[in-house]
């Protein structure tokens, strides 16, 4: 299914992260081409979790308009049927 790769997916990059924030915990300030890595594998997995943030927010958008569609739909079905509705 879909949701499970992105959801997989999202887990491996909060992992990378994870393993990122140790590993920039044990670099020495004086080791400029580690840190410059370091640096880079950071910005790489910060733009893909973003990536992960952005498809979360538009499936809940998507989800919000098709939920106020389905309760439109079903006010309107009450009102053809002559029910009284709050």
């Amino acid at each position: 299914m879909p949701d499970e790769k992105a959801s997989a997916a999202g887990e491996a990059l909060l992992r990378r992260l994870r393993r990122l924030v140790t590993r920039a915990a044990s670099v020495k300030g004086s080791d400029r081409k580690q840190l410059l890595a370091l640096l880079d594998d950071i910005e790489t997995a910060r733009r893909g979790l973003l990536r992960e943030c952005a498809e979360i927010e538009s499936k809940m958008r998507q989800a919000t308009v098709r939920a106020t569609a389905i309760g439109a739909y079903l006010r309107g079905s009450q009102v053809q049927r002559g029910k009284r509705h709050n």
